[in-house]
């Protein structure tokens, strides 16, 4: 059985930590589900990760639909999340509601992401009103990156905390089930998760969210462009993989591989034949 929203909403009544991690195909998602880990999200930072673009604007809703296959075809039971990319919800209710369902039913997906606050409340409510579970996303909001300025800590002055506290408020009124909290001051997501009913999910947000999410990528050590400051990196398998492949270019290129454990074998007599043939 798969974690369900409930479940979730029920571990911040209990003040039992959220463990939430990105995945993006088949054999990742595979793992991060033994391990036990209760949410997946198909982020958009795949755009980055695993497509090499220098945002997460370029990503489209068909190259999502395909990594959330992926994704929940490795899955038995955590709870995955499709993030909902860069202007498909934006303008109108009824392209959200298009394009979240698409989630759901062609992705497999149990729950979608949205970012934004007190602007796309609305557009949450509905989708909920559909049957659709939404996870919200404020503070830094990567697809805003532009009118942003880059990636800045955000809410940082009197204006910009209080407009925080409304986005997270307007969410959870309009029927989210958990919202992240991306560059967030820590004092500040302290008072968000303190204030809310629903799970805060945080990133770069500080201890005190309800719980914390990370780019897989950065966690393991693979994505070596940039690291950001709030990524740990439990392993540094970049730098494993590159020892791998220089091992093996080095035993190709001196005839040690194939060896004969790695290779199959026919009967000596038929080989004989084929040779007189």
């Amino acid at each position: 059985m798969r974690v369900t929203i409930n479940e979730i909403k029920e571990m911040k009544s209990k003040q039992e930590k959220i463990v939430m991690l990105t995945a993006y195909d088949y054999s990742t998602a595979k793992l991060v589900d033994e391990a036990g880990i209760p949410l997946i999200l198909v982020g958009d930072s795949l755009g980055m990760v695993m497509l090499g673009y220098e945002s997460t604007i370029p990503v489209t809703m068909d190259e999502m639909i395909h990594h959330t296959k992926a994704v929940v075809r490795g899955t038995k039971q955590a709870l995955v999340i499709g993030d909902m990319p860069f202007m498909t919800y934006h303008t109108s209710i009824s392209d959200a509601l298009r394009n979240a369902a698409r989630f759901i039913q062609e992705g497999g997906a149990q729950a979608v992401k949205l970012e934004g606050g007190v602007t796309v409340a609305e557009t949450v409510k509905r989708i909920v009103e559909c049957g659709i579970p939404v996870m919200g996303h404020i503070g830094l909001t990567p697809q805003s990156i532009h009118q942003l300025g880059g990636h800045k800590v955000q809410g940082k002055t009197p204006e910009a905390a209080e407009r925080l506290l409304k986005d997270a408020r307007a969410l959870e009124q309009a029927g989210a089930f958990a919202v992240v909290l991306e560059l967030v001051p820590a004092p500040l997501s302290k008072l968000i998760t303190q204030k809310l009913s629903i799970p805060t999910i945080g990133i770069g947000a500080g201890l005190e969210c309800d719980g914390q999410i990370q780019v897989i990528s950065d966690l393991l050590g693979l994505f070596s462009d940039f690291v950001p400051k709030h990524a740990k990196q439990y392993a540094k398998l970049a730098g494993l993989i590159k020892t791998a492949l220089a091992d093996y270019i080095a035993e190709v290129k001196a005839g040690k591989f194939p060896t004969t454990e790695h290779s199959s074998t026919i009967n000596e007599s038929l080989l004989e034949e084929l040779a007189r043939a």
